[in-house]
């Protein structure tokens, strides 16, 4: 769920809730705020995603460190935090959702997060610089406004040489597509559909001779 580049704005419309699924935290309820442009990731969509990343990562979460750009709800990077990973780094512009990360973070004692409330694209120029790295990026970025292939280039630097990136987009990744120049350099190695959005499991793939998998 996404607010950044949204200029979300409140609405009328009814506050809704997606909970997280595994771990420590399961079935905790996160309140999704109200306002324009806010796409929280469905549950079931999660639960294919940590499917997935469970069975490449061994189940094995612990030691991993996490970065969840355009966080939103913070469904992805607390469902990480849940299942044990060792930290887990939320960027949010939007005040109000930043301000419901901070809740979230208080109510779950989530010691392990840190919240970053900034403009995505310019938090990882500074994490490039500082030569930070992860093992695990959510990225879910606003649709049709090209901030994928902006920030893509980035996030090749920030990954761990086993790193792995989950992306939502909204057009499926195909090889016609990964022949962008933004897009080379990586392999998608997971890909589904639910509804008009596709997400998808990338790495980078000057380790395509190696098994897809990264460890603690």
């Amino acid at each position: 769920m996404k607010a950044q580049s949204k200029k979300a704005v409140a609405s009328s419309r009814p506050a809704h809730q997606v909970r997280l699924i595994g771990g420590v935290w399961k079935r905790t309820p996160l309140t999704v705020i109200t306002a324009e442009g806010l796409r929280p990731t469905p549950d079931r969509v999660r639960e294919t995603v940590f499917n997935w990343l469970n069975h490449l990562c061994d189940a094995n979460w612990q030691g991993l460190r996490c970065l969840d750009l355009f966080a939103g709800s913070g469904a992805l990077g607390f469902e990480a935090a849940s299942r044990g990973a060792a930290h887990v780094t939320m960027v949010e512009f939007h005040t109000p959702a930043f301000r419901q990360l901070e809740q979230v973070r208080q109510k779950l004692g989530a010691d392990q997060t840190e919240l970053i409330r900034g403009d995505a694209l310019t938090v990882v120029s500074g994490m490039v610089a500082r030569q930070q790295r992860f093992d695990l990026i959510f990225l879910d970025p606003p649709f049709n406004q090209g901030v994928l292939q902006k920030i893509l280039p980035s996030c090749a630097k920030l990954l761990s040489a086993r790193g792995l990136l989950y992306v939502e987009a909204e057009q499926a990744l195909t090889p016609d597509f990964m022949l962008e120049e933004a897009f080379a350099g990586w392999d998608v190695i997971r890909a589904d559909k639910a509804g008009s959005v596709y997400f998808h499991i990338l790495q980078r793939n000057i380790l395509a001779h190696e098994a897809p998998e990264i460890k603690a």
